[in-house]
């Protein structure tokens, strides 16, 4: 018989061999790979779908957690609690340990003043949202209850409006959804990191939303922007209105309201006070900034800045110094402060399970839809209950025909278990009627007590049709919900809190230069010293101090607001002011300016280039005798950027260069003692910073050494050296001064 070939055995990737480690014993290896997949994909879900991710009704696993167990604690009528009493009941529900719990029960208080519509009625410090620093009271010092809006969100919930799960341990239960009858997922601000994707979702106002809502209901093609005007916050100030951000968000759950403080002049104190901030920053946060920016110089106009917030709420003072325009000061502290910052929406919430990010309109159906199951379940509920309590009266009914009849059955009937069955048979009726029969005290068989049970049959049989006809018919479970809307408007609607700011044209001038402007001189040596000094000063200097073998490389009259571009040797340019540098004297050394600006380490300083408006023409020599011209303008940016990369080609080692403002002659030498005279306008001018240029000097078995632009005084001397066409060659120049050495070449 043919020999069987043995199949070979299939080798996995998990097959690695164990490993012994002393102390330890037999350890068993795994692929970094497969451990991934098994341990952290699996806290990556849980992560987004049990712990940072709101769901429709508008809460957390661990804000449910919190208000349920307060519910269950009979916090929503009776008296406030500790504290603490609370966070250790919550443990039951929610394992994850009393600070995080306390610190979650914190944000939904009132005294914390992070929501819109505070879920807990607090007593005590809660600490505040909009500061960093005033910290909250330990949970064994405050107390808290639920305060009356959140009867809105347990209502019927005990009417198998949602579903409930079993806890951790198994020991109880609790609610997957609250079946709140308002889009609280909208009304509340809600944040939340996840892993890989987070959550933001601002506030609005309570009325908007409910309005909003009725509206779409009606009409599924309502324009949310007529009645939905923006997101109101909880600390007020003011939005900058923009109707096509707010478009974007409400269809897409994705942009930015920019949101602007309140504040008032005290003119007899000379004081801005600061009553309202953006939700996104602290009080300490804009104190800190503004303190930097006046230690830095780029404001000047305030005195003194002041925290004085108290019990009647947020104030931050700010003196100002005499003469100095109030609004414009705003206007300057709201470009360069967190006095106006943006809220970034991403509205990303669960819907089922599955992470999705939505827009308003989205989310007011997806709540409609919810809204609509409660109801339904709700009312499914109910009619069952009514139901059982007809199908019950209905057999009492039938005693009211024959009472004397039911008692001689049970007087009569021998065991107690026959009872039961023997009413059946005399009165027709079922088990379950029998056994509420049965059940009846002797007090209660009299005629009156039988005819007031029986007089609820007609109603009964009413609110069974009508709970019929609702579970058959979406509009009138629609009109049910509009109802609520309604009802929730008329008791808890407020102002709202955030007013809006229609900007004009005005808005987007550029901030005044408040920097002193005078004449200056410029210096900078080889090793990267940088002198500024004032006419006055540099008329009573004699020599210019320089460390030993340094000279000056650099120098040029300019004005304390000209902007100064250093390019290094790693192709890189460092910018800045001159108003950025002190005023110095030459009988000091200067800045360092690798220090000063930063550098990257080994990175030196080769050239600098000043300039007020961008104006003119970069002209670069390289070594191997290409010349680039590229606009000044290049350099520019929108924004102040401090380092730009790929300022110049990196190809050849850049040997010199000039600003132009119009066409000259600049004269090229090379190491084989050759020279030329070109004119900038041969060579075209490239929008690229790093552009390697045009060959200018043909060259042998040499390179371009050096490069200067020719003056008046030197044209005469380099005529001969002019040529009409690039690239050349060029001409001995044994007799040729060089300005730089200032002696023959």
């Amino acid at each position: 018989m043919p020999r069987k070939s043995k199949k070979p055995e299939k080798k996995t990737t998990s097959s690695i061999p164990n490993a012994y480690i002393a102390g330890s014993g037999i350890v068993a290896e795994e692929q970094i790979t497969d451990t991934l997949e098994k341990n952290y994909m699996p806290y990556a879900m849980s992560v987004i779908v049990s712990r940072a991710l709101p769901e429709i009704d508008g809460f957390k696993p661990s804000h449910r957690k919190l208000l349920y167990t307060m519910y269950k604690m009979g916090l929503l009528t009776g008296p406030k609690t500790k504290s603490a009493n609370i966070v250790g009941q919550t443990m039951k529900l929610n394992p994850h340990g009393d600070a995080a719990i306390y610190e979650t029960m914190v944000r939904l208080a009132r005294g914390n003043e992070a929501l819109l519509h505070p879920y807990v009625d607090s007593k005590g410090n809660f600490g505040k949202a909009y500061s960093r620093d005033m910290a909250f009271a330990a949970s064994r010092y405050t107390e808290a209850k639920l305060d009356p809006i959140c009867n809105e969100l347990f209502r019927d919930i005990d009417k198998d409006t949602v579903d409930f799960v079993p806890n951790y341990d198994n020991e109880t239960v609790e609610p997957t959804l609250l079946p709140a009858t308002f889009p609280s997922v909208l009304v509340n601000s809600n944040v939340g990191i996840a892993v890989s994707m987070a959550s933001a979702v601002c506030s609005f106002n309570l009325e908007e939303i409910c309005e909003t809502t009725i509206a779409l209901i009606r009409n599924p093609d309502h324009n949310i922007l007529s009645t939905l005007k923006g997101p109101d916050f909880s600390g007020g100030g003011f939005m900058l209105y923009d109707e096509d951000e707010l478009e974007k968000i409400y269809r897409t759950g994705r942009g930015s309201v920019k949101v602007r403080s309140r504040y008032q002049f005290d003119k007899e104190s000379g004081c801005i006070e600061i009553t309202q901030i953006p939700p996104t920053t602290t009080v300490e946060a804009i104190m800190d900034k503004i303190i930097e920016l006046i230690k830095a110089g780029k404001i000047r106009e305030i005195s003194y800045i002041r925290d004085e917030t108290d019990l009647n709420g947020l104030k931050l003072a700010i003196d100002i110094k005499r003469g100095v325009d109030p609004d414009k000061l705003m206007k300057k502290l709201f470009k360069m402060t967190p006095l106006q910052d943006n809220y970034s929406c991403n509205f990303n919430i669960l819907i089922a399970g599955s992470p999705k990010v939505m827009g308003v309109y989205e989310i007011l159906d997806e709540w409609i839809a919810f809204r609509r199951e409660c109801i339904k379940r709700r009312t499914y509920f109910e009619l069952n209950k009514k139901k059982e309590r007809l199908h019950l009266l209905k057999g009492l009914q039938k005693i009211l025909l024959d009472i004397d009849k039911a008692v001689k059955i049970v007087r009569e009937t021998e065991e107690e278990s026959e009872v039961v069955p023997n009413l059946m048979i005399g009165f027709g009726i079922d088990e379950t009627q029998a056994e509420y029969v049965a059940e009846i005290k002797l007090r209660h068989l009299n005629k009156e007590y039988i005819l007031k049970r029986t007089a609820d049959i007609e109603s009964l049989e009413k609110d069974i049709k009508e709970m019929e006809d609702i579970l058959n018919s979406d509009k009138k479970i629609n009109g049910i919900i509009i109802d609520e809307l309604k009802d929730v408007i008329a008791k808890y609607k407020q102002p709202r809190r955030t007013m809006f700011c229609y900007t004009g044209d005005d808005e987007e001038e550029e901030i005044e230069d408040d920097t002193p402007d005078y004449p200056v001189t410029l210096f900078m040596t080889n090793s990267g010293y940088f002198k500024k000094i004032t006419a006055q000063s540099l008329r009573m200097a004699s020599d210019q101090k320089l460390k030993d073998g340094d000279i000056v490389t650099f120098s040029e009259e300019a004005t304390n607001k000209s902007e100064l571009l250093f390019f290094t040797d790693k192709c890189q340019v460092y910018k800045t002011r001159a108003s950025e540098f002190k005023d110095t004297k030459a009988s000091e050394l200067g800045d360092f300016i690798p220090v000063k600006l930063g550098f990257d380490e080994e990175e030196n300083v080769i050239s600098a280039v000043v300039t007020t408006d961008y104006s003119g023409y970069l002209i670069m020599i390289f070594e191997n005798g290409k010349a680039a011209k590229v606009p000044l303008n290049a350099y520019e940016t929108k924004t102040n950027r401090k380092k730009l990369t790929g300022a110049y080609s990196s190809k050849s080692k850049l040997i010199k260069m000039f600003v132009v403002n119009e066409n000259t002659n600049i004269l090229v030498r090379s190491t084989g003692g050759r020279a030329i005279v070109f004119n900038t306008g041969m060579i075209l001018p490239k929008a690229a910073r790093d552009t390697i240029g045009v060959q200018v000097m043909t060259l042998k078995k040499a390179d371009v050494d050096n490069a200067y632009i020719v003056t008046e005084e030197m044209a005469e001397n380099v005529e001969k050296y002019i040529v009409k066409n690039i690239p050349a060659a060029g001409s001995l120049a044994k007799d040729l001064i060089d300005p730089d050495q200032l002696k023959l070449m």
